[in-house]
């Protein structure tokens, strides 16, 4: 079965955002780091793609111009253990970044990201009704997901 690679596109940044996410996710590290040649379309010299692994995900980041932008359309999300692991990466990946609703945000290089802890699912599914939709509603009212939070307006009658 054929590995999927997620391919980022920036403009100029992809070395910097590379460095950046490892510096991130634990057990992570760039791979290889390719250059444009004198036939273009880049300046010789200047990256064009670097590929980098984030705890054991590939991925590929090419300098392919300001062609394409980042949108919510496509996003990264992070499965977190714990209210640690969620406050850890929220911090992180939005520095410098934009804060969104319910667990979403943009790092610094406008790449979309949900910050989402374990047992979020649980809660937001839970069978009786009531709980979920008391959830969901405080959920609506967060930027970075507290799944304590959840649970207490969850068990609120």
């Amino acid at each position: 079965m054929p590995r999927i690679t997620p391919n980022l596109w920036f403009d100029t940044e992809s070395l910097e955002a590379a460095e950046f996410y490892i510096s991130v996710f634990p057990s992570s590290r760039i791979t290889n780091v390719s250059y444009y040649g004198e036939a273009g379309p880049g300046s010789a010299g200047t990256v064009l793609t670097v590929n980098f692994v984030l705890d054991g995900q590939e991925y590929t980041a090419i300098n392919g111009g300001p062609q394409f932008t980042f949108s919510e359309a496509i996003s990264l999300l992070i499965n977190c253990a714990d209210q640690d692991e969620v406050d850890y990466y929220w911090a992180k990946l939005s520095e410098d970044g934009e804060e969104g609703q319910c667990g979403w945000l943009k790092d610094r290089f406008g790449l979309s990201w949900q910050v989402i802890p374990a047992g979020m699912g649980e809660i937001l599914g839970d069978p009786d009704q009531g709980r979920a939709e008391r959830a969901i509603k405080a959920m609506l009212g967060m930027n970075k997901l507290d799944l304590a939070a959840m649970r207490a307006a969850a068990d609120q009658s």
